[in-house]
């Protein structure tokens, strides 16, 4: 059975009954979906540049990588192409004079290194792929907390409990690999939609704020195999 990302679980939950059924069966033949605009790939300048200027708190990184994509999308004839460069480009408008200390705490915080083999947890017998920008400590109170962020792209973005799906996870993934160590801090378990400059956060979700629907939307699923 192949990996899952937290895009076609959302993409799984929009389907008809009838899709949902060759979803499953996809899924057990471990078949890959064909790669679209909402692929990673599509959208690497903007999410790169973003987590980017995240780290350093610097704008600058914005503004050279518009002129960077400008320069490229005037110069390329692919349509497609063209197209890629101007979606992300409308992406960057929309944070260069952004504050992204929006999403961190006040005290100082330190990147911690990734590991690429816990990119993948295990979740009521299904493997979903989580790969959040950031994870980084801080001291609250005299206690070591843990945070992280992830910057999510697709055209046209995600309803606020859409995105609480990657946050629901983001959450989970923290929870296994440094809740030994660290606290976990639910306000800056962030998930952020930079399409429509929309963010949650799982604090929003313990609040019931925004409803959880990762678990259900896996039950669904496992009734259907």
């Amino acid at each position: 059975m192949k990996k899952l990302s937290i895009k076609e679980l959302i993409e799984f939950r929009n389907k008809t009954d009838k899709a949902k059924r060759g979803f499953v069966t996809n899924l057990k033949l471990d078949k890959e979906k064909t790669k679209t605009e909402g692929g990673g790939d599509y959208w690497v300048s903007s999410l790169s540049t973003l987590s980017n200027c995240y780290k350093n708190n610097n704008l600058q990184l914005i503004l050279d990588k518009k002129n960077e994509l400008t320069d490229k999308y005037e110069t390329t004839e692919h349509a497609r192409t063209k197209t890629m460069y101007k979606r992300n480009l409308n992406i960057l408008n929309n944070y260069e004079d952004f504050n992204f200390n929006k999403w961190k705490p006040s005290s100082k915080i330190k990147f911690i290194k990734k590991n690429k083999d816990d990119s993948i947890l295990n979740i009521k017998g299904f493997e979903l792929k989580v790969t959040p920008n950031h994870v980084f400590s801080f001291q609250e109170n005299d206690i070591e907390e843990i945070g992280a962020i992830w910057f999510i792209a697709q055209l046209n973005g995600f309803k606020n409990v859409e995105l609480g799906m990657f946050t629901d996870i983001l959450h989970s993934y923290l929870k296994k690999h440094f809740s030994k160590n660290y606290n976990i801090n639910s306000k800056y378990c962030v998930a952020v939609d930079v399409f429509n400059n929309i963010d949650v956060n799982y604090l929003q979700l313990e609040k019931n704020k925004i409803q959880s629907i990762l678990s259900p939307t896996l039950e669904e699923i496992k009734k259907l195999m």
